[in-house]
């Protein structure tokens, strides 16, 4: 009996949060008008008001005239550690799904700019019950509060915050999923609304699972194209100083969040950008996977990427100034982008064969009329004269992303850069894949169609699909310099295989972020963008990446005139011309032993092994 007893006090104890903590009681703020629901015309202050989350009753609740970013907490007096959340919805047939994506958040300031993060509510509420969350995070706060969910009115019965008084610190910091959490907050609550007004923001990334922490002053706005005009918003952020943001190779300033809306796998651009390591591009973008709140708001499973721009560790060209006017310091560095919507920005030009060209460095501000023609004038020397003045090397290496991806749009918009001293133009860096991978109903299904994407189906801009024939199509250098990349990475570890191992990795990696952003947007059976397929899973929409890789790669040796060889008996390396005075042995491509000699073997693809060297062999 005694032993029982033991059990069941230890049990008790470790249910007890690590350090004492108690019900936290301070001062009710949140947002100040309230919706009576029989008289809605005008906003209340006495019906259903902000002090009725604190009443102890789960009959009453709050409920915020607004129907979004609205929010209601305590103001505790003094720094206190949050150690327990607890809420109950409304009372009301809606009230339970009103709570879900609900987020709590402790700050410092009394406009909450400095906010952290607490606690996503994943579930819908229980009426007439309370529901606890344990936080696991060793700042304190002053204030703290409930930010209910989009379109909710922060309905809310009644909402609890324990912890403790003390001045905490940084050594944990929650994250609402597995995934680092970015957390912006902008002045007086403004939503980004366009790409050419920056808003003023204060931004905290918590990663490194709680242990890592970056908090400044930033400006924020939209940024893309057609990307801008869906409902979940992509950002450009820009902070008032360099960082390494999650360990990234770039310190900088600039960074992008894609939103990946019409792109249900949300990996799409990571997997290209895995494709463009792989196929030796000199320069990727750096790619993290992010949560993103914006004033309280949870906005969904982003993607914090590298702002394309001239930078040692983006694309490592000379940045120019206003002065660089004439001789050597007049011919570069250039970052530009053949795109289809150069008309819609300020900076741009147009090729003599009719290619709209966007200038993004030196930038719209500071380009002078001499710059501008001297770009505008190198690239139409380049497409007149591709052989002489393009990089075939990148352009190529580019061009087998796109295809390999099947991405449509491949040349719809491509960025292109010039060295100073240095008459070529280069191409990259990638960019852009939301709908590569078998998700555009345009050119779906890509494996079925004969020949490349951008000349069966795929989107081109001004004069991009003929120099793309010219350099990759009807140019045996360039036919050559295909198969010679393409070979180099199929046997360095580009294999079906390899590749759907990648994408479980990430899939892996999404799943607890995946699940709240198709909460938020609710998606999956829908038809959006460009969709070819409403699959109805996330699950599924990964399936079907898995299944175009399955066969795209093998579509891709065929159309290169590449015969994949594995490797035998762990010998990854294969060379060319071997010496056949010299003995060697003979494998099949599945490394069954044949002979000590070619002599006499029947047609096809052999292994030939001297030493520590392969040789891959063709018998015709």
């Amino acid at each position: 009996m005694r032993r029982i007893y033991l059990l069941l006090i230890l049990n008790i104890l470790l249910s007890l949060p690590l350090f004492s903590s108690e019900k936290l009681t301070g001062f009710v703020i949140g947002s100040e008008f309230s919706v009576d629901y029989s008289n809605t015309s005008s906003p209340s202050t006495t019906v259903n008001t902000r002090h009725m989350a604190f009443d102890g009753d789960l009959n009453t609740c709050f409920a915020s005239w607004e129907r979004s970013y609205t929010w209601v907490g305590l103001d505790l007096g003094g720094p206190c550690v949050i150690t327990r959340v607890g809420w109950s919805p409304r009372n009301d047939g809606n009230g339970p799904r009103r709570v879900q994506l609900g987020v709590f958040e402790g700050a410092n300031r009394a406009d909450f700019m400095d906010g952290i993060p607490l606690y996503i509510i994943p579930e819908q509420g229980v009426i007439g019950r309370m529901d606890y969350a344990d936080i696991n995070c060793s700042r304190a706060f002053r204030y703290v509060r409930y930010v209910g969910p989009s379109d909710a009115r922060c309905n809310i019965a009644e909402i609890e915050f324990y912890g403790k008084k003390g001045t905490g610190d940084d050594s944990h910091l929650p994250q609402l999923t597995n995934l680092p959490t970015v957390s912006i907050h902008t002045i007086d609550n403004q939503e980004p609304y366009d790409k050419v007004n920056q808003i003023e923001s204060y931004i905290s990334i918590v990663s490194n699972d709680g242990h890592q922490l970056l908090q400044d002053t930033a400006f924020t706005r939209l940024r893309g194209n057609a990307s801008m005009e869906f409902p979940k918003k992509p950002y450009r952020i820009k902070f008032a100083h360099k960082h390494n943001v999650l360990n990234s190779p770039a310190k900088a300033k600039k960074w992008t969040l894609i939103n990946n809306y019409g792109d249900k796998t949300l990996m799409r651009n990571q997997l290209a950008f895995e494709l463009s390591r792989r196929l030796g591009m000199p320069y990727t973008p750096f790619c993290a996977y992010v949560d993103v709140v914006l004033n309280g708001e949870y906005k969904g499973c982003y993607q914090l990427c590298d702002q394309i721009q001239v930078h040692k560790q983006r694309v490592n060209i000379d940045e120019m100034t206003p002065r660089d006017n004439s001789g050597e310091a007049l011919t570069g560095g250039y970052l530009i982008e053949a795109d289809a919507y150069a008309y819609l920005e300020a900076s741009a030009f147009w090729s003599q064969k009719g290619t709209s060209v966007t200038v993004k460095s030196p930038d719209e501000d500071s380009i002078t009329v001499e710059q501008k023609n001297y770009i505008s004038d190198a690239y139409s020397r380049m497409e007149n004269n591709w052989r002489q003045y393009l990089d075939m090397n990148t352009f190529l290496r580019h061009f087998l992303v796109g295809e390999m991806s099947g991405n449509t749009d491949t040349y719809w918009s491509v960025f292109f850069y010039k060295r100073r001293g240095n008459d070529t133009i280069f191409t990259g860096p990638v960019w852009d894949f939301d709908l590569a991978f078998d998700n555009d109903s345009r050119i779906y299904p890509v494996n079925n169609k004969a020949d490349y994407i951008y000349r069966s189906g795929g989107s081109t801009t001004g004069y991009m699909r003929q120099l793309a024939d010219q350099v990759a199509v009807y140019s045996a250098e360039g036919r050559a310099m295909l198969l010679d990349i393409w070979s180099k990475a199929r046997e360095h570890g580009l294999t079906v295989e390899n590749f759907l191992e990648y994408i479980d990795t990430q899939a892996q990696m999404l799943e607890e972020s995946q699940r709240l952003n198709f909460i938020r947007w609710p998606i999956l059976n829908q038809y959006v963008h460009q969709n070819a397929r409403v699959w109805g899973s996330y699950a599924a929409e990964v399936d079907n990446v898995k299944d175009f890789i399955s066969k795209r790669i093998p579509w891709m040796d065929n159309r290169l005139g590449y015969t994949y060889v594995p490797p035998v008996d762990g010998i990854e390396n294969l060379s060319s011309q071997p010496d056949l005075s010299q003995p060697y042995q003979v494998y099949s491509v599945t490394g069954q032993f044949i002979g000590n000699s070619v002599n006499s073997l029947s047609g096809g693809v052999y292994i030939l092994r001297q030493g520590t060297a392969a040789h891959k062999i063709l018998i015709q």
